[in-house]
C-alpha cells in the first residue's frame, strides 16, 4: 500500500487530500496558518493520514502561494540587479499603465520598481541581437561590481545582458564571478532566455527575490514533514500545471507564481467534459479559465502585483513575468471577502478579505465585519460541517449593513450575494465573452469552497445550462495536485533557425536534465511547439511544430483568427522554439473523483432557506450526494458535503453522475436575468 498526498495552501484554508493505491480518498480542510503556513498543512497532513503509516506515503505534491505573496507584499530578499552598460535605468524606469481609477487620479504615484535605482549595476560588455560579440566582457568592471554589492550587503542577484538569448557566454561569465561573493545568482539565459528585454530582466528579477524565501520554506517543509514520519519526495505545481521537483522550483521559483489556481483547473480539466469553464472560488479569491479540448489556455506572459479588475493581469500594470502560465481570471471575491458601504452609502463587497484570522463573523475567532460566508449563513444555505458556525454572530455582522441601508438583514444578505455573484461573473466575462467566445457551449465547473453555493446563479447570467460540481470540490485544488504529471518546459529566442531540429534537441536535453530523465526513456513526452508571427509584426502566437512550412503557416492563421477574429494570410516568421517534457504520473495519482465516498455528511432533512423567487425564506430540502442517486432533485434545495455546499436555485435540477459528480441543470424556461 501506497499513498499520495496533495497540499494546497489558500488565504482561508489549508487543504489536504490522500490517495492510496487502490484510490481510496481521505481529505482534510483546516484554517490557513500565516504566521507559519507549514504548521497548517502538518495538522492538514496528520489528519489526512489518520492511523495510516506515513512511512508508505510515496509522493507528496504541493500548491503554494508563497512566491505570489512575496510579490504582492514586496516580502521577498534584496536583489542587485546587473545589466549591460547604458541599460542601468530600464528597471527604475519601467512602465505602468493608468487604469479605473488611477486614470483621473491627478496625484498619481506609480509603484516602486522591483529593484531600487541604487540597486542597478552595469558590466561593460555587448552582445548583438544575432549573438555577436560587439564589445568584449570587462572582467574588471563586473569585480567592481561584485565587490560594491557585497559592501551594501545585497545576497542575491539578477543578471540580465543585453540580447543574452542570443549569446549566453558573458553573462555566465559575470555569474561565476558574482558567485565569488554572492550565495544566490541568476541570470536570464537560465531562467527564460527569451526575447523582450524588459520583461526577461523583471522575470529574472522576480526568480532573484523569491528563490531564497522559496529554497528555505522547501528546506523546512521538508524537515517537518520528516519530523511525522514522512519521507517522500515533495514536488511543487508550476504555474502552467506541470509539477516540478523541489529542488528546481527552488532554482526556478518564478515558475510557481500560479501553482494553487493552476491545480484547480486540472481539477476541472478532469471532469469528462471537453469544454468547460473553471470556477474556483475559495476564501479569498475566485478565479476563472475556460478549458477547450480538454485543454487549458496557455499564456507565456502574465503580471503579478499590479492594480486592475482581474488580478492584476492588465497589460502594464503589475511586473511582468515571461513564463508559461494557466490563462487565468481572478477577482477578490471569496467566502471571507468584506461586505461594506463605501463614503456615498453603496453598498460594496470585497477586495479585502478576512481570511483565516480573524475570519468571518461567524467563525466566532474574532472577527465582526459581515463577510460572503456569514451572509450564506444568514440566507441558509450554509451550515456548520468540517468548521462550527455561529448564526447569531453572523446575524449581527449583517445587522451592521442592513440598518444603515434601511433594509431587512434578510434583503442585505441576499444584496451581497448577487454584487459577489456579479463580480465573478465579470471574471467569466474576461475568459469568454471579452475574447470573442460563446460560454454558453460550455459547462460551467465549480469547486472551492464557496464555488457551488454561487455557480448557479452565475451560470444564469451566461445562459449557460449546465453547472458540474466534482466530488470532494471543497478540496479540488488539492485533488487537481495529484493528477498533474512531472513536466517543465524550455524556451530559446532564434530567429528563424536554420537547424530546429538541433534547437528542439538541445531544449529537450536541457528540460529532461531538469526532471533527472532522458529524452529517450521509456514513456517520456517530448512537444514541440513555436513562436510564430507575421513577418515585420512585434508579437507572436505559439503553435504545435511541424517541419512542414505550409502546414506551419495553416496552423498559424487558424490559431490568428482564434484569438482575433480576423483572417488574415501572409508571410510568416518563426521567433522561438519550446520544448515540454513530460514524465506520466504513477497509477496511483488518480484524478478527482475515482475513490470512495468521504464519511461525515449531513442526514437528509429540510432547512429554511432565502430564495426570492420562492418568495423569501422556505423550508428546502437538503441533501448529500448518497440520497439523490434517484434524482433528478429539482431546486429549490441544497446539497452538502463535508467540506463544501451546492445550491440549487428555483429553475434549476441536480442529478448525480456515475463519477459521483453532482451535475445542476438549468431549465429552458429558466428565464436569463
Amino acid at each position: 500500500m501506497g499513498y499520495t498526498i496533495g497540499v494546497d495552501v489558500g488565504g482561508t484554508f489549508t487543504d489536504v487530500v490522500l490517495h492510496d493505491t487502490y484510490g481510496a480518498v481521505s481529505v482534510a480542510k483546516c484554517l490557513s496558518t500565516h504566521y507559519d503556513p507549514i504548521a497548517g498543512i502538518v495538522t492538514g497532513v496528520t489528519r489526512a493520514l489518520g492511523d495510516r503509516d506515513p512511512a508508505q506515503v510515496t509522493r507528496v505534491v504541493h500548491a503554494t502561494t508563497l512566491a505570489t505573496n512575496a510579490v504582492l507584499e514586496r516580502k521577498g530578499v534584496r536583489v542587485a540587479f546587473v545589466t549591460t552598460q547604458g541599460f542601468r535605468a530600464a528597471i527604475p524606469l519601467g512602465r505602468y499603465a493608468r487604469v479605473e481609477e488611477d486614470r483621473y487620479d491627478l496625484r498619481f504615484s506609480p509603484p516602486p520598481p522591483p529593484v531600487a535605482a541604487g540597486d542597478c549595476f552595469e558590466v561593460v560588455e555587448r552582445v548583438s541581437a544575432r549573438g555577436a560579440v560587439l564589445t568584449p566582457l570587462d572582467s574588471g568592471s563586473v569585480r567592481r561590481v561584485a565587490a560594491e554589492i557585497a559592501e551594501r550587503g545585497i545576497t542575491s542577484a539578477a543578471v540580465c545582458l543585453l540580447h543574452s538569448y542570443a549569446n549566453p557566454s558573458h553573462e555566465r561569465q559575470v555569474a561565476a564571478i558574482l558567485r565569488e561573493s554572492l550565495p544566490n545568482v541568476v541570470t536570464s539565459s537560465e531562467i527564460w532566455p527569451e526575447i523582450r528585454e524588459y520583461e526577461r530582466a523583471t522575470t529574472t528579477i522576480m526568480s532573484a527575490y523569491i528563490g531564497p524565501l522559496m529554497a528555505s520554506y522547501l528546506s523546512r517543509f521538508r524537515e517537518r514533514l520528516a519530523e511525522i514520519g514522512i519521507n517522500a519526495p515533495i514536488h511543487v505545481m508550476e504555474s502552467s500545471g506541470g509539477v516540478i521537483s523541489a529542488e528546481l522550483a527552488a532554482r526556478r521559483a518564478v515558475a510557481t507564481i500560479e501553482s494553487g489556481p493552476a491545480a484547480g483547473v486540472l481539477a476541472a480539466a478532469g471532469t469528462g467534459f471537453a469544454n468547460v469553464i473553471s470556477f474556483d472560488m475559495g476564501g479569498t479569491t475566485a478565479k476563472t479559465c475556460v478549458v477547450r479540448g480538454g485543454r487549458p489556455e496557455i499564456t507565456h506572459e502574465f503580471h503579478v502585483g499590479g492594480k486592475g479588475s482581474f488580478g492584476g493581469r492588465r497589460a502594464g500594470t503589475g511586473v511582468p513575468i515571461k513564463t508559461p502560465v494557466i490563462d487565468l481570471a481572478e477577482v477578490g471575491a471569496g467566502g471571507g471577502s468584506v461586505a461594506w458601504l463605501d463614503p456615498a452609502g453603496a453598498l460594496r463587497v470585497g477586495p479585502h478579505s478576512a481570511g483565516s484570522s480573524p475570519g468571518p463573523a461567524c467563525y466566532g475567532l474574532g472577527g465582526s465585519e459581515p463577510t460572503v460566508t456569514d451572509t450564506n449563513l444568514v440566507l441558509g444555505y450554509l451550515s456548520s460541517a468540517s468548521l462550527a458556525l455561529f448564526p447569531d454572530l453572523a446575524r449581527k455582522a449583517l445587522d451592521r449593513l442592513a440598518s444603515p441601508l434601511g433594509v431587512s438583514r434578510e434583503e442585505a444578505a441576499y444584496a451581497v450575494h448577487e454584487i459577489v455573484s456579479a463580480s465573478m461573473a465579470s471574471a467569466v466575462h474576461v475568459v469568454t465573452v471579452q475574447r470573442g467566445i460563446d460560454p454558453r457551449g460550455f459547462a460551467l465547473v465549480a469547486f472551492g469552497g464557496a464555488g457551488p453555493m454561487h455557480a448557479a446563479r452565475v451560470a444564469e447570467r451566461f445562459g449557460i445550462g449546465t453547472v458540474v460540481v466534482p466530488p470532494y470540490c471543497g478540496v479540488a485544488s488539492a485533488a487537481g495536485l495529484l493528477s498533474g504529471a512531472l513536466s517543465t518546459e524550455r524556451v530559446l529566442s532564434r530567429l528563424d533557425a536554420p537547424d530546429p531540429a538541433a534547437v528542439f534537441a538541445s531544449l529537450a536535453a536541457d528540460a529532461a536534465a531538469d526532471l533527472g530523465v532522458s529524452p529517450s526513456d521509456p514513456g517520456v513526452l517530448v512537444s514541440r511547439s513555436v513562436d510564430v508571427r507575421f513577418t515585420g509584426q512585434s508579437h507572436d502566437l505559439t503553435v504545435e511544430w511541424t517541419p512542414e512550412r505550409p502546414v506551419l503557416a495553416s496552423r498559424f492563421f487558424e490559431r490568428y483568427e482564434e484569438v482575433y477574429g480576423i483572417a488574415q494570410r501572409g508571410e510568416i516568421e518563426l521567433v522561438g522554439y519550446r520544448v515540454r517534457v513530460t514524465v506520466p504520473t504513477t497509477p496511483s495519482a488518480h484524478p478527482p473523483g475515482i475513490g470512495t465516498a468521504t464519511a461525515g455528511r449531513a442526514a437528509p432533512g429540510t432547512r429554511r432557506a432565502y430564495f426570492p423567487e420562492s418568495g423569501g425564506y422556505t423550508e428546502v430540502p437538503v441533501h448529500t450526494r448518497d440520497t439523490i442517486d434517484d434524482g433528478p432533485l429539482h431546486g429549490p434545495a441544497i446539497i452538502e458535503d463535508a467540506e463544501s455546499t451546492i445550491v440549487v436555485p428555483p429553475g434549476w435540477s441536480a442529478t448525480l453522475a456515475g463519477t459521483r459528480a453532482v451535475h445542476l441543470t438549468r431549465s429552458p424556461t429558466c428565464p436569463t436575468p
